[in-house]
């Protein structure tokens, strides 16, 4: 494995404060597709209440897990400054995000008002403690694209958690008002695409060329896409005070801004110095195919207004968007960020020479991945076009299921042979 300069490796925290987060994220996923095994109609209607459930299971559970994870691991490492008390923060972020998440599910399915303020408290307060110790280490990094791509997404989350917890008070029964439409689509707004999209921007400016033996971004690119976005969702945001054109001219841009991500990245995929097959390629390559499939999607809707004012268009961009892309790129993530911290932690600890440890790609089987891969892909095949027939969603839902457990247990089987070999997580 290449190290990259730059990068402080002495400084990881212990393999157990990211692990907690990447071995609850898929149990979410399973959630998700049980949900949509038993409620297809949850891909019927853009307003349902199971149709929220499930976007909170896969945004919250799934993503906002692993993406925690992923900053608790990789912000002493990139931006070189430690978060403060990270055993702390892991503990006090952990379970009450999991919790918070899981009871927001419920309240969506009918657990009522009570489950809307336990969710607001809980994810409020986990969130509260993540945020401000990666907003102080983040304050004291220094300057880089990887680093400015953080701080944006954080911007991000934090607009989003602020927009959430406004459209949750009523639902709590503490507030008498109720949300409009152009809140719910701020809020989604700033969560896929300014907490989301951002941070795997970022993130892939490290990883796509540490990983998969790539040149780095271009530098335009990399110094100022992220800029660009964060800009474009700012202006997005006062889209009911907009005229029109300047509101289209936005929605433009970020289909620019999101296309010039994906052909970057895949270019950079065909310079690969090693052209061995990887399944983690075919998941950023199923990613980046479903972002520029979400661009012609909505490119598609400014032809045909009638298409744009159904609800199949806007259920089909998220499934494409969330599974299609979010999904498959953070998958890909995982099955070399485990990996590599398994072998790093268990190298570091026992002090081993090579040959005498599990090398990076033994930690989880070659096979078992690719398996995995062919389950997640036929979910998609499945759920994509599930907004126009929802009877689709109930072999999706199942073989999303299959697949989270298949993702679950291979996770876990590296943390195994961690142990196996001696290895201490603490």
């Amino acid at each position: 494995m290449r190290m990259q300069a730059g990068l402080a490796f002495e400084q990881a925290p212990p393999l157990s404060l990211p692990l907690r987060f990447f071995l609850t994220a898929p149990l979410f996923l399973f959630a998700a597709g049980a949900l949509l095994a038993v409620a297809p109609d949850a891909l019927a209607s853009r307003w349902g209440l199971r149709t929220f459930a499930l976007t909170h299971l896969l945004t919250l559970g799934f993503l906002g897990m692993t993406m925690l994870g992923a900053l608790t691991q990789m912000l002493p490492v990139i931006a070189g400054v430690p978060i403060a008390a990270p055993r702390w923060v892991a503990r006090l972020t952990h379970v009450p995000f999991a919790l918070g998440s899981a009871v927001l599910a419920a309240g969506f399915l009918g657990a009522g008002a009570a489950a809307f303020g336990a969710a607001i408290a809980l994810l409020g307060a986990s969130l509260a403690v993540f945020g401000g110790a990666a907003a102080m280490s983040l304050a004291r990094a220094a300057r880089g694209d990887t680093v400015n791509g953080m701080r944006l997404a954080l911007a991000g989350l934090a607009l989003t958690v602020v927009l959430g917890v406004a459209l949750a008070l009523p639902r709590a029964g503490w507030t008498p008002a109720s949300p409009d439409w152009a809140h719910v689509d701020a809020h989604a707004a700033f969560g896929l695409l300014g907490w989301v999209l951002l941070l795997v921007i970022g993130i892939a400016y490290q990883v796509v060329p540490m990983f998969q033996i790539t040149p780095p971004y271009p530098p335009r690119i990399a110094r100022w896409l992220a800029f660009i976005l964060a800009a474009l969702l700012g202006v997005h945001a006062l889209a009911p005070l907009l005229p029109a054109p300047a509101s289209h001219a936005t929605e433009a841009g970020i289909a620019v801004v999101v296309l010039v991500f994906a052909l970057a990245t895949l270019r950079l995929q065909t310079q690969r110095r090693r052209k061995l097959p990887d399944v983690t390629l075919d998941f950023w390559r199923l990613g980046m195919a479903s972002l520029i499939a979400c661009v012609a999607l909505w490119l598609a809707a400014q032809i045909l207004p009638a298409w744009a004012d159904s609800d199949a268009y806007p259920l089909l961009l998220g499934v494409l968007f969330l599974l299609g892309f979010a999904v498959s790129v953070v998958s890909g993530m995982l099955y070399k960020i485990v990996p590599f911290l398994a072998w790093f932690h268990l190298q570091a600890q026992l002090q081993a020479r090579a040959g005498t440890i599990p090398t990076m790609k033994d930690m989880i089987g070659p096979r078992r991945q690719r398996l995995q891969l062919r389950l997640h892909q036929a979910a998609c095949a499945f759920l994509v076009p599930a907004p126009l027939w929802p009877p689709l969603a109930v072999a999706g839902g199942l073989l999303l299921g299959v697949s989270a457990a298949g993702l679950w247990l291979n996770l876990y089987s590296a943390l195994r042979r961690f142990h196996a070999h001696g290895g201490h997580a603490r």
